[in-house]
């Protein structure tokens, strides 16, 4: 695929993270639930951690630009960043089975939403992390499954219909 090609297919997977995570979520000042992970693991089993990171980086500046919801704090692009690269790592030119999905989605729960994103929303609220951490661990509990199921059968469901191995050949 083409690098024209490519950064069009970013822009809609950036796009589709702004609309899940914006408009598509729901949010209190310290827990977010929604799909927004999905274009973003998308992005990271197509093109890599580099990319993937990207596109979950530009994804969360361009939604705080465009919606913001608070303050813009760049500890959460960090993580944005990091979660993308995570994917990657775990999904990008391996087999996409639901093991590799399991470890990406639970080293990105344990070191990303519950150590990062608490630390980040310890240092904005004033909050101790401690008093954070409750909600936010039985939220990752709840949602942790549903991560892994929701990734493994849309890409079984979507991700078979598309040539994975023309984005490969140039990445």
């Amino acid at each position: 695929m083409s690098k024209a090609k490519t950064i069009a297919f970013v822009g809609l997977l950036v796009s589709m993270e702004i609309i899940f995570t914006r408009f598509l979520s729901f949010q209190t000042p310290i827990i977010r639930i929604g799909f927004g992970f999905i274009p973003i693991a998308f992005s990271a089993i197509l093109f890599g951690p580099v990319i993937g990171g990207l596109t979950a980086l530009i994804a969360d500046i361009i939604g705080m630009m465009i919606f913001p919801k608070g303050a813009y704090f760049p500890g959460f692009t960090l993580s944005a960043f990091l979660t993308g690269a995570i994917y990657g790592l775990f999904l990008y030119r391996n087999p996409v089975t639901i093991v590799n999905i399991a470890k990406s989605v639970l080293l990105i729960t344990i070191f990303v939403d519950l150590g990062l994103n608490t630390l980040w929303l310890s240092m904005i609220t004033g909050n101790a992390a401690a008093a954070l951490l409750i909600p936010r661990i039985t939220k990752s509990a709840i949602l942790l499954p549903v991560q892994i199921i929701t990734i493994n059968v849309l890409w079984r469901y979507i991700g078979s219909h598309i040539n994975k191995s023309s984005y490969a050949k140039e990445h």
